[in-house]
């Protein structure tokens, strides 16, 4: 069966995108936006992140810049783009993600896969890239932040999943997993003395 390597990495992409969405879905606005870690990592600043990136990655670096500046200033806050300011609504954040991600699906639509493009905050001998090379990095960054928001999101209120229709989650009794989990933990740490 033969397939077009390019509509694959795109689907991945979307789909990545779509499991990042899915963690804001019916959580309250304090909980979108509040510090989850210690580094401060929070649901809405993963997705405002991703705007820059998207934008950045299928724009610029392939030589179609967006048109528009960055609505915050990273000169002033260089964490500026990992959270959301009390002015910025969930659905302007949510508007902008929508429009670079537009943008970023037309970049992939247009260009074949060796389009090539260069990357200038990289190293020197990996600035110089294709489509096809931006494509993995940026399914790899967006699953990467998905994974983020998956912890994120159980640790608020247990919801857990790939995404709504796609639970990837086994039926089973989670509090008794948990705990032969920390059983085996446990027992681990006693043999090795720690």
């Amino acid at each position: 069966m033969a397939s077009d390597p390019k509509a694959v990495l795109h689907r991945y992409l979307k789909s990545a995108r779509e499991a990042l969405l899915w963690k804001l879905d019916g959580v309250s606005e304090y909980d979108a936006r509040r510090p989850l870690t210690p580094t401060a990592t929070n649901l809405l600043g993963l997705v405002k992140h991703l705007i820059g990136v998207e934008r950045e990655y299928f724009g610029a670096c392939l030589g179609r810049p967006y048109g528009e500046d960055m609505p915050w200033d990273v000169e002033a806050d260089p964490n500026v783009d990992m959270y959301a300011t009390a002015d910025e609504s969930r659905q302007y954040i949510l508007s902008l993600y929508a429009q670079a991600t537009a943008f970023a699906d037309t970049s992939i639509e247009e260009l074949p896969l060796d389009a090539p493009g260069v990357v200038p905050w990289w190293p020197e001998e990996r600035k110089y890239v294709t489509l096809h090379l931006l494509l993995v990095h940026m399914i790899a960054e967006t699953n990467r932040h998905a994974g983020h928001a998956d912890i994120l999101r159980e640790g608020l209120d247990g919801l857990a999943g790939l995404r709504a229709e796609v639970s990837n989650l086994p039926e089973q009794d989670w509090d008794a997993y948990r705990a032969r989990v920390e059983l085996a933990a446990r027992e681990a740490a006693d043999r090795a003395g720690s």
